[in-house]
């Protein structure tokens, strides 16, 4: 398929493959496949945008199929530079060391899990205490990847077209003593989420399923970053279609 594609460019007398420095990137598999390739050119994320070819069933990233390659290209051809963009989550990572820490860039989401026993944390909203969580970890998503992992802890799907950011817990301990808001939880613009950690269990953080630490870890913040993601808009799929083709199964309207 890849090879396909690039025999098709390559014939092509506008366009020219640049692994180093693209205008725009084009991932062919999935949704997975796309998140690595943002992962890979994250850096310079603001200066592209993004193209999914899905090689199986439509995906939330990808507005093409694999049959669908000459069209591809024939609207690469004629690019304008439209496109519509989604938020990211910006992660900050504090150490217990004092001395180290670390920064994230998310598509989809970040979550944060003790390895054996219960996650004790102060949750604070805009520096000011929420909750003191006890469960199995917490699930902070984006809106574009709020059909994925966080769908599946009980969190609400927004439409990526919301700057906004969502807190979901996972399998949150509420009885007479502990208790926690029990529901996701929408965070505004001009809003942040900070993650003081309370027990000294090991802890494991992913960025979109990559793990960035395991590294005792002293707190989190988690922004709405001020970067964007871009995708080429030659055809994107409404977000409501896609939801309900992908969870619900049954066709929907175009309108």
């Amino acid at each position: 398929m890849a090879t396909a594609l690039k025999k098709e460019i390559d014939h092509s007398k506008h366009l020219s493959v640049d692994g180093l420095n693209p205008e725009m990137v084009i991932s062919v598999g999935g949704d997975g496949t796309l998140l690595s390739a943002f992962h890979h050119y994250q850096d310079i994320s603001d200066q592209i945008r993004m193209v999914g070819i899905h090689t199986g069933h439509l995906g939330f990233y990808t507005d093409w199929r694999d049959y669908e390659v000459s069209e591809l290209v024939d609207s690469l051809e004629h690019d304008n530079g439209q496109s519509v963009t989604y938020p990211l989550l910006d992660i900050r990572v504090n150490y217990t060391s004092g001395g180290f820490s670390d920064r994230g860039l998310a598509l989809n989401e970040s979550t944060l899990k003790q390895i054996n026993g219960t996650m004790v944390a102060d949750l604070y909203i805009k520096n000011q205490l929420f909750e003191s969580f006890r469960g199995d970890g917490l699930c902070v998503s984006t809106p574009s990847g709020s059909t994925a992992y966080n769908k599946s802890v009980g969190g609400a799907i927004i439409n990526p077209l919301l700057n906004a950011i969502q807190v979901a817990e996972i399998s949150s301990i509420n009885n007479r003593v502990f208790r926690t808001l029990g529901s996701p939880l929408i965070i505004a613009p001009d809003e942040w989420i900070k993650v003081v950690l309370k027990s000294s269990g090991q802890t494991i953080l992913t960025c979109d399923h990559q793990v960035i630490s395991t590294e005792p870890i002293a707190s989190i913040e988690y922004r709405i970053s001020k970067r964007r993601i871009a995708f080429a808009q030659y055809r994107h799929t409404q977000f409501w279609r896609r939801v309900s083709n992908s969870f619900i199964g049954r066709a929907t309207s175009d309108d």
